[in-house]
C-alpha cells in the first residue's frame, strides 16, 4: 500500500469525521449517524477466482450499529481523477460485502440479518466528473439485451462543487478539506477560514495527498500541539510565512504610526520599525525582498500599492515578481 493511499484514509477513519461526511452528503446535515454507533470494518475482502484467492481493498469502511445490531455497512472511496470503470469497481466492492454476509449466515438465520451496503465516492477534482456513473453507461450492451442487464449506479459527490451552505453543515475537520477544494475551484486560491482543527496532522496529510501541495507537508512538520486553527496550520507554520509575520506586523504598526506623522515620513519610519520587529521575532527570510520592494514602491510613488501589499499576500507576491523582472532587465 502506497503512502498516498494510507494518508488519504487516516482522517476519514476517525468516527467523528466519517459520521459527519455521511450525515452531510446523504442526510443533508441531519445527525442520523452518531460517531459512537460506528464500528470499524475490515477494508479488505477476498474472493476466489480460477482457484486463487484475490483481495479487494476499500479506502474506509464501517458498520453502523444500533444496540449491537448491524443495520448498515458504509464505505468511502476517494478519487482525484475520473475513472471510466467506477461502476464496475463499485459492484465489486459492494458485491463482496454482500457475499461476506451470506457466507456468515447459518441455516436458521432470517433475511432481516442481511444489512444494506452503501458506498460513497468522494471526488476531489476541480472540474466536473466526466466518466460514466452507471453500469449501462460504462459498458456496451446490445440493444436487445438492455432490458435484462441490471444497472448499478455510483453515489458520487463532487467535493469542489459543494455549495457554501453544504460546507457549513460539516462539523468535523472535513469542513476544512471541503472548504479548501471549493475555494480552489471558485477563486484559484485559498484563504483559511476560522475554526479549530481537531485532527491537525491527519487533515494536513490528507490535503497534501489529495493536492500534491508540499506546503501542507511543511506545515505539518512544524506544527506543535494537537489542535490549532487552519490559519495557524497553513499560514503561520509554513516556511514562506516567516517573512509574512514580520512583514504584516511591521507594515500594520508602521502605517498606524506613520499616518499620524505624515504619509511619506510615517511610512518610511514605520516600515523600518516593522522590519526590525519582524527580525527580532525570528524572521530570518524575506527581509531583503521586503525592504527592496518598499524602496521600489516609494521611489515610484506607489504608496497605495504599498498599503495594499501589507494586507494582501497574493498582491504582494505579484509585486515581488514585478520587482524581480525589473532587476533582470
Amino acid at each position: 500500500m502506497g503512502e498516498k493511499d494510507i494518508t488519504e484514509k487516516t482522517l476519514e477513519a476517525y468516527n467523528d469525521v466519517f459520521a459527519d461526511i455521511v450525515n452531510v452528503l446523504l442526510f443533508q446535515g441531519q445527525f442520523i449517524i452518531q460517531e459512537h454507533d460506528l464500528e470499524d470494518a475490515l477494508p479488505r475482502s477476498h474472493y476466489k477466482s480460477a482457484g486463487k484467492i484475490h483481495e479487494m481493498e476499500r479506502d474506509v469502511a464501517k458498520f453502523w450499529k444500533k444496540q449491537n445490531i448491524r443495520i448498515a455497512f458504509y464505505g468511502l472511496e476517494n478519487q482525484t481523477t475520473p475513472d471510466p470503470y467506477m461502476p464496475l469497481r463499485m459492484i465489486g466492492y459492494d458485491g463482496t460485502a454482500y457475499r461476506a454476509q451470506l457466507l456468515n449466515l447459518s441455516e436458521n438465520d432470517k433475511p432481516r440479518y442481511i444489512y444494506p451496503v452503501v458506498t460513497l465516492v468522494l471526488y476531489f477534482g476541480l472540474t466536473h466528473w466526466n466518466k460514466p456513473l452507471s453500469l449501462l453507461n460504462a459498458i456496451d450492451v446490445p440493444h436487445p439485451l438492455k432490458p435484462f442487464v441490471n444497472d448499478y449506479k455510483v453515489n458520487l459527490f463532487e467535493i469542489a462543487y459543494l455549495t457554501d451552505q453544504q460546507v457549513q453543515m460539516f462539523h468535523s475537520d472535513f469542513r476544512f478539506v471541503a472548504d479548501y477544494f471549493v475555494q480552489s475551484r471558485k477563486n484559484q486560491n485559498y484563504t483559511p477560514t476560522p475554526g479549530t482543527i481537531r485532527h491537525v496532522h491527519e487533515t494536513l496529510e490528507l490535503l497534501k495527498a489529495l493536492t500534491g501541495d508540499l506546503r501542507f507537508e511543511k506545515a505539518c512538520q512544524l506544527l506543535k500541539g494537537d489542535e490549532t486553527t487552519m490559519g495557524e496550520a497553513i499560514l503561520d507554520r509554513m516556511e514562506a510565512l516567516a517573512m509574512e509575520r514580520g512583514w504584516k506586523r511591521g507594515m500594520e504598526n508602521g502605517f498606524k504610526r506613520g499616518m499620524e506623522k505624515g504619509i511619506e515620513q510615517g511610512i518610511e519610519q514605520g516600515i523600518e520599525q516593522g522590519i526590525e520587529q519582524g527580525i527580532e521575532q525570528g524572521v530570518e527570510r524575506g527581509e531583503n525582498h521586503a525592504f527592496s520592494l518598499v524602496q521600489f514602491l516609494i521611489a515610484n510613488d506607489r504608496l497605495e500599492d504599498l498599503k495594499k501589499a501589507a494586507e494582501d499576500a497574493y498582491f504582494r507576491q505579484k509585486l515581488l515578481t514585478e520587482l524581480s523582472n525589473e532587476h533582470n532587465k
